[in-house]
């Protein structure tokens, strides 16, 4: 029915929406890419590429990139929206070369954030960059919710002056903008916005289907699409989400307007993952605190947008330094090798205070991160011989090698009619009798 409705494209994949069934299902993301594909015969299948760290939180090598894109294409995908956490072009190369190879439609993203040195001048460069990569669209990333009617209207109408290509906005309702905010840039010339259908929409997710069809019938931009199939799909999903509310699956929090993704220019996804960690410190009592230390921790950083995997560096940060009561006594590895460079370049230099601070007097990089990563396709093929049933496999344990590996041996238990109940869990993979 989803096939039916008119959409553009439908957004499946990619994300979370990989490490999640593995993780949590004990299904293969590959299988579920090519089941939908099998029954959408109308509408192009669209998925989420984080660049260099596909749909991990860290930078893979170029082998294992070009592998991924060449298969998540092979299984199905036509669009593929490529972005990077810092903006950093440069780790979007190897995307954007395998993708145009492999017959995809490339859209490229810029991650839209407010901070002191983001300005519709940085912006419109980032799109020049993503121009001369050679990308067949443009997607403007509102991952926080941020961008005001006025700014979308005004990005969006620069853009469209640099350049002819298709330009998408992709904006979360978190402070409860979305809406206004697609109206104006629709009025500036945007070609395309992204909604979600009414019993998953707003909160941190986008406007509302339904309402953003009603509302441009019969004007220039009217999308077309139909409401009773809309209707109709709506009706279908209804029960699942009291369902997952019920069961504590889905947060009703979740699903409505945060005033402090305003105040405090945060993603609502970032706030769930704060709350949770404060939770199991038995610090939630700081919550305030943590949310008056992420503006100075960002700017220790170099200004980046909060989006994976900086959303989750910048929180992480401003909890130890609350908890410790001293800032930067206590640094995650994955702070300390973002300031060594290795998820590319912020978009303002990291003080020389800073990096003391953090790394000491380690040596910084800057250079692509890429570039210092060896080959790791066939060294993973090789690591999980016995397990391959499909050469998408290597990838799934390239990525995620603990939950490949438990999923793999679900797999085994299945196929043998082992009893597949658990044994045992940690950091939230759950291990199986094989």
């Amino acid at each position: 029915m989803v096939d039916q409705a008119g959409y553009h494209s439908i957004e499946m994949w990619g994300g979370a929406t990989f490490d999640v069934p593995l993780r949590f299902l004990h299904e293969d993301p590959w299988d579920r890419l090519r089941q939908i594909r099998k029954r959408t015969k109308n509408t192009k299948l669209q998925m989420l590429l984080r660049g260099q760290n596909i749909l991990g939180y860290k930078h893979y090598p170029d082998d294992i990139v070009v592998e991924f894109v060449k298969r998540s294409v092979g299984n199905g995908i036509d669009v593929i929206r490529v972005f990077d956490a810092l903006n950093d072009m440069r780790n979007l190369e190897t995307a954007v070369k395998a993708g145009k190879k492999a017959g995809a439609h490339m859209q490229g993203v810029i991650s839209y954030t407010i901070s002191p040195v983001h300005t519709t001048e940085t912006y419109l460069n980032l799109v020049k960059q993503l121009i001369a990569l050679g990308v067949d669209s443009i997607c403007i990333k509102d991952m926080a919710g941020l961008l005001v009617p006025s700014v979308a209207y005004e990005l969006v109408k620069h853009i469209k002056e640099i350049t002819e290509l298709p330009v998408q906005l992709h904006c979360h309702y978190t402070a409860g903008l979305a809406s206004m905010s697609y109206l104006k840039a629709l009025e500036a010339g945007v070609d395309i916005v992204d909604t979600a259908i009414s019993p998953f929409a707003l909160g941190i997710s986008q406007s509302p289907t339904e309402t953003i069809v009603a509302a441009l019938k019969g004007t220039p931009y009217d999308t077309g699409l139909d409401l009773q199939i809309l209707n109709e799909i709506a009706e279908y999903f209804k029960p699942l989400r009291e369902k997952y509310i019920l069961n504590h699956v889905l947060d009703p929090k979740a699903l409505g307007v945060d005033v402090n993704a305003l105040v405090y220019q945060i993603p609502g996804g970032m706030l769930s993952n704060l709350v949770s960690q404060l939770k199991q410190l038995n610090k939630i009592d700081k919550y305030d605190e943590v949310l008056k230390e992420i503006p100075r921790v960002r700017r220790d950083l170099g200004y980046p947008p909060l989006v994976t995997p900086t959303s989750q560096l910048v929180g992480s940060q401003a909890v130890f330094n609350v908890i410790s009561g001293e800032r930067c006594k206590i640094v995650p590895i994955e702070v300390k090798a973002y300031v060594r460079g290795e998820y590319g370049r912020p978009p303002v230099e990291i003080s020389d205070e800073i990096k003391e601070k953090i790394i000491s007097n380690e040596s910084t990089i800057s250079c692509r991160p890429a570039d210092l990563l060896e080959p790791q396709l066939e060294k993973s093929r090789n690591e999980i011989k016995k397990y391959i049933e499909q050469d998408e496999d290597v990838l799934s344990y390239a990525l995620f090698p603990d939950v490949a590996i438990d999923f793999f041996n679900y797999r085994i238990a299945k196929k043998y009619n082992i009893d597949t109940t658990p044994v045992g869990e940690s950091d939230g993979v759950i291990f199986y009798p094989v």
